[in-house]
């Protein structure tokens, strides 16, 4: 019992100077942990924009929901990405990536003939509702006897521009609703009191 007590006491007194050494500032003097008053301004928020501006904090705003580069809406939110949902609700996905802005199918064939199948490939060049925002490509798969003897193809015809057109047209029912639910937006003109709608 005594010999772990003079142990802790031996253990204490080594480490002491340790803490102290590692308070030593580059230029040899003892410098105590925390900032220099004269370099950090007073108000809160101008202490938090010269960290961020250093490097030394984070903004949970930033990663939390501000609309910029890898922070995305929620999908519904997107007209076209709805639509296209809808259209091919039928078949089966294999991948969907809504900050990737691609949808893919899985192979799809009807009961009367499983030898023949199709996958559906979305990709989504913007988020407007236009006649170049899709990129919509349509493989076939032929097989004989098993799965392990099957021919692929792109095919090529109006199928993927039927289907474009299917989900801009609905797209643009979504949009129509959203735009109606929206309210009226008002700016009053400063100093005259006019408003504008």
């Amino acid at each position: 019992m005594y010999l772990s007590k003079k142990f802790k006491v031996i253990t204490l007194l080594l480490i002491i100077p340790l803490f102290l050494f590692a308070c030593k500032g580059p230029d040899g003097k003892f410098k105590l942990p925390g900032g220099d008053a004269r370099k950090t301004p007073a108000d809160p928020k101008k202490r938090v924009e010269q960290n961020i501006r250093e490097g030394k904090g984070i903004r949970f705003n930033d990663v939390m929901g501000s609309n910029k580069g890898g922070v995305f809406d929620f999908a519904s939110s997107n007209e076209l990405w709805r639509a296209s949902l809808d259209i091919i609700e039928f078949m089966p996905l294999s991948s969907v990536n809504y900050s990737g802005g691609i949808i893919i199918t899985d192979w799809y064939s009807e009961t009367n003939s499983p030898n023949e199948s199709i996958k559906i490939s979305i990709r989504f060049l913007t988020n407007e509702i236009r006649s170049d925002a899709l990129d919509i490509k349509i493989f076939t798969r032929k097989c004989i006897d098993t799965l392990a003897n099957c021919s692929f193809n792109e095919l090529d015809g109006s199928l993927s521009t039927e289907i474009k057109k299917e989900i801009l047209k609905k797209a643009a029912v979504y949009k129509k609703e959203i735009d109606a639910k929206k309210p009226e937006s008002t700016y009053t003109y400063p100093n005259t009191g006019d408003e504008q709608r």
